[in-house]
């Protein structure tokens, strides 16, 4: 599996971003495709995910409403579109998936509680500033 993301940059208060995660073939086909972030000084947390087969999505309370996830199948890609950014959506973002999703049948880990240990595939991260 190698997954890349692509589309950080500055955007001001308010505006919106659309980021991209291209995966290898079949990757969506059989995996679970989670966005997380890390902000400076704190961890890495899941956001965002978009399970294979029925393509359900899922969002963490922090950007619920604001975030939408969406796939290509065709473009093996994901994309996370981010609308009304705000100054604490700034940090480093990146697409990842795991194993494990596969053999569950490519649902998505709880974003409560999935930490970065539970992922083995990670792309490149992002960065994406939010700033006026």
């Amino acid at each position: 599996v190698q997954l890349q993301a692509s589309g950080g940059g500055l955007v001001q208060p308010g505006g919106s971003l659309r980021l991209s995660c291209a995966a290898s073939q079949w990757t969506l086909d059989y995996y679970a495709i989670t966005w997380f972030r890390q902000a400076p000084g704190k961890e890495r947390e899941g956001i965002s995910c978009i399970s294979s087969g029925d393509g359900s999505a899922y969002y963490a309370d922090s950007v619920k409403g604001r975030f939408t996830i969406a796939r290509d199948m065709a473009k093996r890609t994901v994309y996370l579109q981010m609308d009304s950014l705000q100054n604490d959506d700034t940090a480093v973002y990146y697409c990842a998936t795991s194993r494990r999703s596969a053999l569950q049948g490519g649902n998505c880990p709880d974003l409560r509680s999935v930490g970065s240990g539970d992922m083995d595939s990670w792309g490149k991260g992002t960065l994406v500033t939010v700033s006026s």
